[in-house]
């Protein structure tokens, strides 16, 4: 995992602070209000919780004249609320300025600039909001989510959320986060790592993560995770109930499955191992892949009929499947020319303890491989 961004967030922050142009206002307000900032200008923005009931505010800028602003900054019915146009003259404005404010601890956030980090911390509430062009970072965070970056990076430590994250251009780390979130990226790497759901629910939703140009890691989805990705590895350390896994371009690798997989690769390897009681959940298996082996291991005493097949291009006896089961393997002579090429094919079938789960394995120019587990 990549350093965090928030270090980065932080040592921008404190750069700015030796800014000689600043405004700072306070306002007495009530726990569970709610701060809404708003840059027109773009610039970054940071929260912080804390044990007051007061709402306190600073604009810092760091080439800059205030004066080339319009700066709102004023109490309404729900909390406070920061507004900021810039009016000045210069046609090479870039907005470098920071928002830096200090909340109630239970507080409700919603910020929005057209292009600057957001570090929200140490918060309980409803966040909500949208960067143009920079970072999301979010700590010590409780309540529910829905944020989105337009050109950035995305990343939670130690929070307590529900609700959705999204960017298009960067990568996602989530470390010990507690609730149902998901989350989206259409240009990097996802990563989960001890993500669990929250204690006071009995049940929870599974992780659903989309990326078109990354890998996905995940260490827990005790609900189920539905993942997919357009170009890398997808590695699931442990999942229960189910798992729908899709990439176009890498490997999948789930070491801890509780339940049953359908996934499937156009160019890499899949390796599924399953565990816990055979005879409790829905166990099918549906694994594909256009060029790569696949291994499955199962538990033993799982009521199973198999369904597997592999097709090949190369010589005869290069390919075979290797099943811990009895069953039936067939070779038909013969080739199939109908895709353009001469296609060889593998066949597998047979049923072990009744055949209730269906297990259904093909691959392109690779091996099978059926495991007996414990």
């Amino acid at each position: 995992m990549k350093i965090f961004i928030m270090i980065l967030l932080v040592l921008s922050i404190n750069n700015l602070l030796f800014s000689s142009e600043k405004m700072k206002k306070e306002f007495n307000v009530k726990s569970g209000e709610q701060l809404e900032i708003d840059l027109d200008t773009g610039g970054d923005i940071e929260v912080t919780g804390w044990d007051k009931d007061i709402v306190s505010i600073t604009v810092l800028t760091e080439d800059d004249d205030l004066d080339d602003y319009d700066i709102d900054i004023e109490e309404y019915s729900k909390g406070v609320t920061v507004n900021i146009d810039y009016r000045g003259r210069r046609h090479s404005h870039s907005g470098d300025m920071l928002i830096s404010a200090n909340v109630p601890l239970k507080f409700d956030v919603e910020l929005n600039t057209m292009g600057g980090d957001i570090l929200i911390k140490n918060v309980d509430g409803e966040f909500d909001g949208q960067t143009m062009g920079g970072d999301l970072g979010f700590i010590d965070l409780k309540g529910e989510m829905d944020m989105s970056t337009m050109g950035g990076d995305i990343q939670a430590e130690n929070c307590e959320l529900d609700g959705k994250v999204s960017t298009m251009g960067g990568e996602i780390d989530f470390l010990d986060v507690v609730g149902d979130i998901n989350a989206s990226t259409m240009g990097g790497d996802v990563t989960y790592k001890n993500i669990k759901k929250s204690d006071s629910r009995s049940d929870g939703n599974e992780v659903k993560i989309s990326t078109m140009g990354g890998e996905i890691m995940i260490d827990e989805a005790p609900f189920g995770a539905d993942v997919s990705t357009m170009g890398g590895d997808i590695v699931i350390k442990s999942a229960g109930k189910f798992v729908v896994a899709q990439t176009m371009g890498g490997d999948i690798d789930v070491r801890k499955l509780d339940g049953g997989i359908d996934a499937n690769t156009m160019g890499g390897d899949i390796d599924v191992v399953m565990v816990g009681d055979p005879d409790k959940g829905d166990r099918d298996v549906d694994l594909s892949t256009k060029g790569g082996e696949i291994h499955l291991t199962v538990p033993e005493g799982l009521s199973m009929e198999f369904d597997l097949k592999i097709e090949f291009t190369r010589r005869k006896g290069d390919y075979n499947i290797h099943c811990d089961f009895p069953i039936d393997i067939e070779e038909p002579n013969g080739k199939d020319s109908s895709w353009g090429s001469h296609r060889n094919y593998i066949y597998g079938t047979g049923k072990v303890d009744g055949g209730k789960h269906k297990i259904r394995i093909d691959t392109i120019n690779g091996d099978i491989y059926i495991h007996k587990g414990k």
